[in-house]
């Protein structure tokens, strides 16, 4: 009973923060509780032994698919990849000025962006701790660049706090922090941790907690020079006669706890977005457009739609659509087949499989997520408040606002990630034409930055259920269902085995995709080199 009571407990706690923080977040707060595991990556597979002229099929040219690719050709393998689109990547996807997307329901959208502006609607970041991803980067040129997660001068906002008005997310840390030191540095003094405190630790921690929470001589948290260090003043230090400073006065803890905004300034801290985080310069797919390359003409077919998988006792067969020429439909064979495309999608290809992988397909939904760019006339963000990269937190239904970790300081144009939706707001933008989508998160991106409807330009917006390609953002795993499917769905299933994030104890990532790959072929390898 009591363990029943603690997985409940989990289960609440990581609805909770899910609802409060997204997805990603909620992964995060799965990994620490033992619900996923890190990046094991140590370097490049030895896929040691001849595979004895082998040949693999592999479906899906994202980086789950391209990995395998090159480490199978590597080890002498015959590799063909058959892609669903016209490039490679799958959701390591960058919008560019002149690009061209339609979505499921036949809505189009033109990017508007100037040149060198762009949205990654899939993939945005990538953690130091991710080294898989970061090795094929390094090995194959791709150039990288910090991009920030957290950045104190954003701003944190919710409807009902503070009348609306955004506040900086450095006031709300500063306050939360010091106000929560002093009432642990008053618990201190009073004795009521002489129980679990010696003395002498006790006179550590209270130097801990003036240090930490910025407190004055007296253990007090209130205007002052420490204070004003860390929340910022109301008239900065200067120079001369008109240099004297004028300190901030904190917000009352009752009314910091009341306005809920406490629930955005600890997301920096999560493991997966802890400093240092990259993205490739110039948009997330320069990643697949490398791995491509090093694959070399001819390895990849573009504008394959796979409509049948078909497993014989010593091969595999597999029916595709050309895109390039509707109406033609083809085949192709091979010893083995490595499908990479996604669950939501693969679920519904006539396929032979077990019954048990078959179960296991079925069994994992996707999230829904919706991503919408917007191109701004200048970037007012850095020229009127000072924020230069980082992310903005609100209540409202685009959840976030990101700025763009790169151009600093230009007098050009800028997109922003206007919105980041998850879960009910997701289905509702997603239930939206695309043009009303980007209307929304202007409207509301207005009640966070009043600039934005004077300098807006034009804007992309992504909902993940339309992809036809992903049919939503990641594969959704419950501790229930991972426990009775996962094994299955990773197994080598008569001549095919599947690879991708929705196979791996890192979700929504890349470095999931990427290991889960890298785990299949050296499977793979070793079944062949042993039969």
């Amino acid at each position: 009973m009591v363990e029943d009571a603690s997985r409940y407990s989990r289960r609440r706690l990581l609805s909770m923060i899910g609802a409060t923080a997204g997805a990603s977040v909620m992964y995060q707060a799965a990994s620490s509780l033992g619900f996923a595991a890190e990046s094991p990556y140590r370097g490049p597979v030895k896929l040691e032994g001849s595979p004895k002229g082998a040949s693999v099929l592999i479906l899906g040219a994202g980086v789950a698919g391209l990995a395998a690719a090159l480490e199978l050709t590597k080890a002498g393998y015959k590799v063909q990849v058959l892609e669903y689109r016209e490039k490679p990547g799958g959701r390591s996807w960058t919008l560019r000025g002149g690009d061209r997307y339609a979505e499921l329901g036949g809505a189009t959208q033109e990017v508007g962006f100037d040149q060198g502006q762009y949205l990654n609607p899939g993939p945005w970041r990538i953690p130091y701790h991710h080294h898989a991803v970061l090795d094929y980067c390094h090995r194959l040129g791709v150039a990288l660049e910090p991009f920030t997660q957290v950045n104190y001068n954003a701003l944190v906002h919710a409807r009902d706090a503070f009348g609306g008005k955004p506040q900086r997310y450095r006031t709300v840390a500063a306050d939360f922090q010091g106000q929560v030191a002093e009432l642990l540095a008053k618990v201190t003094n009073k004795g009521a941790l002489d129980g679990a405190v010696t003395k002498e630790d006790q006179e550590i921690l209270l130097e801990a907690l003036r240090e930490w929470g910025a407190l004055e001589k007296d253990l007090s948290f209130r205007p002052g020079e420490a204070c004003s260090q860390r929340r910022g003043y109301v008239k900065d230090p200067g120079g001369g006669l008109s240099g004297v400073p004028e300190h901030s006065k904190p917000v009352a803890l009752g009314d910091l706890l009341k306005s809920g905004l406490w629930r955005s300034i600890g997301i920096g801290a999560g493991y997966e977005f802890q400093t240092t985080l990259f993205q490739p310069v110039g948009g997330m797919d320069q990643i697949p457009r490398a791995m491509a390359k090093a694959l070399g003409e001819g390895v990849i077919t573009y504008n394959a739609k796979v409509t049948a998988i078909r497993q014989t006792g010593g091969g595999v067969t597999v029916t595709w659509a050309d895109g390039a020429k509707p109406g033609t439909t083809r085949t192709a064979s091979a010893d083995w087949c490595l499908c990479t495309i996604p669950l939501s999608v693969l679920s519904q290809i006539d396929k032979d499989v077990s019954p048990a992988m078959d179960a296991a397909i079925n069994a994992v939904p996707y999230h829904a997520s919706v991503k919408v760019g917007l191109q701004f006339k200048r970037r007012f963000w850095e020229q009127d408040e000072g924020i230069y990269g980082g992310i903005s937190y609100t209540d409202l239904p685009i959840t976030l606002i990101s700025y763009p970790a790169f151009g600093y300081g230009s007098p050009g144009k800028g997109v922003l990630l206007g919105a980041y939706s998850w879960g009910p707001y997701a289905y509702e933008f997603t239930a939206l034409p695309p043009e009303e989508r980007v209307r929304r998160a202007v409207e509301f991106g207005a009640e966070i930055h009043p600039q934005y409807k004077a300098e807006f330009e034009t804007g992309v917006a992504v909902g993940w259920h339309r992809v036809p390609w992903t049919l939503g953002c990641f594969g959704a795993w419950t501790e229930e269902s991972r426990a009775e499917h996962y094994k299955n769905l990773c197994a080598i299933d008569g001549r095919l085995l599947l690879a991708g994030e929705h196979a791996s104890y890192l979700p929504a990532w890349q470095e999931g995709a990427i290991l889960s790959a890298l785990d299949a072929v050296t499977r793979l390898h070793q079944r062949v080199v042993s039969l």
